[in-house]
C-alpha cells in the first residue's frame, strides 16, 4: 500500500522500450542504438548498444556485437565485445571471440570461441603497438 513498487519501471537505463528483431525476419546492416536489442530472428551485420542484448532461442547473429551485458540463448558467430556479464544459456552456440569481464555458462551450451576475460579484458579491437627490431638487431626475448 504505501510501498514504491507499484511504480512503473523503465526498461532500459535511458528509458524506452527494447528493440526487437522478430522470429522470421532476417537484417543485413549494421545497428546503433542506446536501448536493450532482442534478436529472435536473423541479422548479418553489426549491433553497438549501451545497453544488453539477448538472443533468443531462435536468433542467430553473424557479425561483431558491442553492449554492456548480453544473454545468449541462441547462435552467434563473431566478435563478441560485453563491457559487464556475458549469460551463456543451455541452448546457446559461440563460435569467434570474445572479450567479456565476467562469464555465465549453463551446462548444454557450446562455446567455441577464443576469449580474454576479466574487468581488464579489451572491449575495443585496437591493436596493439608491437615493438620491432631494427633490421640488423637480432630479435630479443624477454
Amino acid at each position: 500500500m504505501f510501498s514504491d513498487n507499484k511504480k512503473p519501471r523503465p526498461m532500459t537505463e535511458f528509458g524506452g522500450q527494447p528493440n526487437r528483431i522478430e522470429k522470421n525476419t532476417k537484417i543485413k546492416g549494421d545497428i546503433t542504438s542506446e536501448a536493450d536489442f532482442r534478436i529472435d530472428g536473423k541479422l548479418e551485420g553489426n549491433v553497438k548498444t549501451s545497453g544488453k542484448v539477448v538472443i533468443g532461442k531462435d536468433g542467430y547473429i553473424n557479425g561483431k556485437v558491442e553492449c554492456v551485458n548480453a544473454d545468449i540463448e541462441g547462435k552467434f558467430n563473431g566478435e563478441l565485445l560485453v563491457k559487464d556479464l556475458l549469460s551463456l544459456k543451455a541452448s546457446a552456440i559461440i563460435e569467434g571471440t570474445v572479450s567479456v569481464a565476467k562469464l555465465s555458462v549453463e551446462p548444454g551450451a557450446t562455446f567455441n570461441a577464443s576469449c580474454v576475460m576479466g574487468k581488464g579484458a579489451p572491449v575495443t579491437t585496437a591493436s596493439p603497438k608491437l615493438e620491432t627490431a631494427k633490421s640488423n638487431e637480432p630479435a630479443k626475448a624477454s
